[in-house]
């Protein structure tokens, strides 16, 4: 069974892309905020982590950054999901290694899991 880490703050959509996800046939760990996300990507190494850009105290570019200097989790694909559609920040994400840029409110949670088992 595949691993995703999802990393959102927004309460609602993190269940509901962890339920969506679930049924899909994964298993599905979750974080709010960056320094969670890192935490649990080291300890359960996801097959993909899911991330939201704008979170609180420091933002997806954070975890990025983070993510590519610790051996043991940098190689996890990344798929950026967000609605912060901003070109310099897509720009960073890419030049940081994210497979994709999801703006959110242009995809049903159907695509996000095509694009999902696209890289997986």
């Amino acid at each position: 069974m595949k691993k995703i880490l999802i990393i959102e703050d927004e309460k609602i959509l993190l269940e509901m892309y962890r339920d969506k996800l679930q049924r899909a046939g994964f298993k599905v760990l979750t974080a709010q905020d960056t320094n969670e996300g890192l935490t649990v990507a080291k300890k359960e190494k996801p097959d993909l982590i899911m991330l939201d850009i704008l979170l609180p105290r420091e933002n997806g570019i954070s975890f990025l950054e983070k993510q590519k200097n610790i051996s043991e989790i940098s190689s996890i694909p990344v798929i950026a999901f967000s609605n912060f559609d901003d070109p310099d920040t897509k720009k960073e994400a890419y030049r940081l290694g994210v497979k994709d840029y999801i703006i959110k409110s242009n995809y049903t949670p159907e695509e996000i899991l095509e694009k999902i088992k696209k890289y997986l």
